[in-house]
């Protein structure tokens, strides 16, 4: 992943290309597939093209909302954006550090106390900082998430909701240049997801640009100014929010329609 020369640039993507190999094994009766498999027959491998000749730039206070329907790209680019995932073909410059956000109980040990969990993802997430720095954000997070006594039973006698409280704690600690934001939301209790809203939104407003993958119409009106609109594996629309809102509607009858009406 390069880096980028201007400051106010925040990532620049050029013909983004991403292909998975997909083994295909064709069989009738579990003869066949036997006979097949020894021999190796009826192995196919095709390619599955996800991303297809992306082009993007975000700037430092772009919000962006990631729409699309499943399959349609949006995860394995914010993957590839974050570093975990090496595009097939095409660039990502990324300017400063990116912190991003797939699932609630990564890196955790569901053996350990809430606690403990707590501080080793403080260790893993924020390794740059100092000690003080880290002892800091671990007390924040355990107190932001008010599990209190529960705090020092062992993460796997958690419920669901209990461990996202966990880990969105801990995650949303500290700003930082991009922020990648995956359906973060997901398994909080509602009271939770209330005040996790308000503490994301504050951690968005001082990082330098964001990127929000959510199905939820209204977290992308409340949080982005910009609308990416996904589908197929191509960018089909870029720019205002409540027009990407529409395209992204437009998908199950097709989005032709849509851009005869802007």
């Amino acid at each position: 992943m390069n880096s980028l020369s201007n400051s106010d640039l925040i990532l620049n993507i050029e013909d983004l290309h991403m292909t998975f190999d997909a083994e295909l094994f064709k069989t009738v009766s579990l003869k066949d597939r036997f006979v097949r498999t020894l021999t190796l027959q009826g192995k196919q491998v095709s390619a599955l093209h996800v991303l297809k000749g992306l082009n993007l730039k975000l700037e430092q206070g772009d919000k962006i909302g990631i729409l699309g329907v499943n399959g349609s790209g949006k995860t394995t680019l914010c993957r590839l954006i974050a570093g975990i995932l090496v595009p097939t073909s095409g660039s990502i410059a990324l300017n400063g550090e990116c912190r991003s956000i797939f699932n609630t109980t990564i890196g955790v040990i569901p053996e350990l106390t809430g606690r403990e969990n707590a501080a080793l993802l403080v260790k893993f997430i924020f390794p740059r900082e100092s000690l003080a720095v880290q002892a800091q954000l671990l007390e924040d997070a355990l107190d932001f998430s008010e599990l209190n006594e529960f705090l020092d039973i062992p993460f796997q006698n958690y419920s669901k909701g209990m461990q996202a409280r966990i880990c969105l704690s801990v995650i949303s600690a500290k700003e930082c240049d991009l922020l990648i934001l995956d359906e973060v939301f997901d398994g909080a209790d509602l009271f939770f997801q209330e005040k996790m809203r308000i503490r994301i939104s504050d951690i968005i407003e001082r990082s330098g640009a964001t990127i929000l993958v959510s199905h939820s119409l209204d977290q992308i009106r409340s949080v982005c100014n910009k609308v990416l609109v996904l589908d197929a594996g191509k960018i089909q629309f870029f720019g205002d929010v409540e027009k990407g809102i529409k395209a992204y509607r437009f998908l199950d009858n097709g989005l032709a329609s849509f851009r005869g009406e802007l």
